[in-house]
């Protein structure tokens, strides 16, 4: 049984959590909370979330590496297409989506989420990167299916997991959603959402947003 080490809160967590579930992976939730303890660095050398548990004493770190593990480890369902072009454009919609939509989104998240602030200067270096990422995702993405063809992608997780964050960053610091320009994708993710997997995930992360709320008081 994987052992995967993290909270709710990350979105990175809740992608690979994602993922176990979608491949009907057995898995154990062990919680680790920032900052990282000396101990956690021995499983995630940066110390970052999350950290995944393969077997007794062999750890992987960095979302995206894990990822490849369990989709190469257990190739089915296959979370990417089956030929090589259009794997890669699979890869390059999760680029757009983690680069240059949610990386940049998340120096909003300090006012958009606990309770900060974020400088003029911030704003409108973060709203231009926004505006051009958004921009290009449109250009790549397809919203009459999946992002990346037909069949389900780490692309569609990647979707599901980020960009409604990223939504309600933009709405809570903009005082506007600045996805809302892809007229597409709210219907798109509501369509993902309805997903038993991402519900469940859903689930823990509002359960992992009300116990840190009631730790913060």
């Amino acid at each position: 049984m994987y052992k995967i080490y993290g909270f709710g809160l990350s979105n990175y967590y809740n992608l690979v959590k994602l993922v176990l579930l979608e491949k009907g992976l057995p898995f154990e939730e062990i919680p680790v909370f920032p900052p990282a303890r000396p101990d956690f660095l021995l499983k995630s050398p940066m110390g970052k979330i999350p950290g995944l548990e393969v077997d007794d004493g062999r750890y992987l770190s960095e979302s995206q590496v894990i990822l490849e593990y369990l989709e190469e480890t257990h190739p089915e369902p296959s979370l990417y297409p089956g030929d090589p072009f259009t794997r890669a454009k699979t890869r390059e919609l999760m680029r757009i989506i983690e680069l240059y939509l949610e990386l940049p989104a998340r120096r909003l998240y300090p006012a958009a989420f606990f309770g900060g602030s974020v400088s003029e200067e911030i704003s409108g270096e973060v709203r231009a990167q926004l505006e051009k990422a958004c921009a290009a995702f449109g250009h790549l993405a397809r919203f009459d299916a999946y992002l990346s063809g037909e069949t389900l992608s780490l692309a569609d997780l990647a979707a599901v997991v980020h960009l409604p964050v990223v939504s309600l960053a933009t709405r809570r610091v903009y005082g506007e959603n600045l996805l809302a320009i892809l007229p597409e994708l709210a219907g798109y993710l509501a369509r993902l959402q309805e997903r038993p997997c991402v519900q469940a995930v859903m689930a823990g992360q509002k359960q992992a947003s009300t116990q840190f709320i009631k730790g913060s008081r």
